[in-house]
């Protein structure tokens, strides 16, 4: 089994403290985590702005500073967005292969799952934050994205 530093300790807590209220799952070596918290797991956001739908994904392999600078995005007035809780990789489905979460168009309520995010090998399942139909995925599967940057958006019902 990998040995986990106390520098490795501290940075998967402060990244559980970051994350707010979401699944966590964390797998090193032998060693398996899966972290609860309650309440709202997604940042709904609806902003009066122009639409600015069109998105650059990163890309796999990319590094943050090699990603571009999306977090500020605009979100479409009438819509709300599932935005990344901070730096990492944004995942359609649950594993390769897998069906995506969602699709544009497909109806969501708010508590279902939309997307799954990971930092450092640390996964979290964001949810939809509202109920409504799915009105565009703006980064691709495997992208890295920044913190706060728009992922998903929703237009309520």
């Amino acid at each position: 089994m990998a040995e986990l530093t106390q520098e490795d300790v501290q940075t998967i807590l402060k990244i559980i403290d970051e994350m707010g209220d979401r699944d966590i799952h964390l797998e090193i070596g032998e060693l398996k985590l899966h972290v609860t918290r309650g309440g709202d797991a997604a940042r709904p956001v609806s902003l009066p702005t122009t639409p600015a739908l069109a998105a650059t994904p990163a890309g796999p392999g990319k590094t943050a500073a090699e990603a571009p600078r999306r977090a500020s995005a605009e979100v479409p007035a009438g819509h709300a967005a599932v935005r990344a809780p901070t730096i990492g990789t944004f995942y359609r489905a649950a594993s390769p292969g897998a069906q995506p979460f969602v699709k544009v168009g497909d109806r969501v309520g708010s508590e279902d799952t939309v997307c799954m995010f990971e930092v450092m090998k640390l996964f979290s399942s964001l949810k939809a934050g509202v109920a409504g139909a799915v009105a565009a995925i703006l980064v691709e599967n495997e992208s890295l994205v920044e913190q706060d940057q728009p992922l998903i958006l929703i237009k309520p019902d």
